[in-house]
């Protein structure tokens, strides 16, 4: 009962900036939220997830560049990407859990807003 949409990708030059927002709705009460992002020939990597009280956490490729945080009060979520590199490259995708961990995985997903990082 969560329903995700998520905007602001696009095409970038390597080093450039994009910042991503997800918008959150329904039953958003003490979810666990996180950026995916998936390019072609490879599996879904989970990118970063913040829980419910706010703990963050990233995978190794984008530690120190990629920077997730959400605005509570207006449901939406956000992922500030520095320092693209073209293995950026790939559809993002928001996604949600009803867990405040995300203990059990995620339940509720985007469409996926495409990043293009070009050398």
């Amino acid at each position: 009962q969560v329903q995700l949409v998520e905007s602001g990708g696009g095409s970038v030059q390597a080093g450039g900036s994009l910042r991503l927002s997800c918008v959150a709705s329904g039953n958003t009460d003490n979810i666990c939220m996180a950026w995916f992002r998936q390019a072609p020939g490879k599996e879904r990597e989970r990118v970063t997830r913040i829980t419910a009280d706010g703990s963050t956490s990233y995978s190794e490729s984008v530690e120190g560049r990629f920077t997730i945080t959400k605005d509570n009060a207006k449901n939406t979520l956000f992922l500030q990407m520095n320092s693209l590199k073209p293995e950026d490259t790939a559809v993002y995708y928001c996604a949600a859990s009803r867990y405040t961990y995300c203990w059990r995985g995620m339940d509720y997903w985007g469409s996926g807003t495409p990043v293009t990082v070009s050398s």
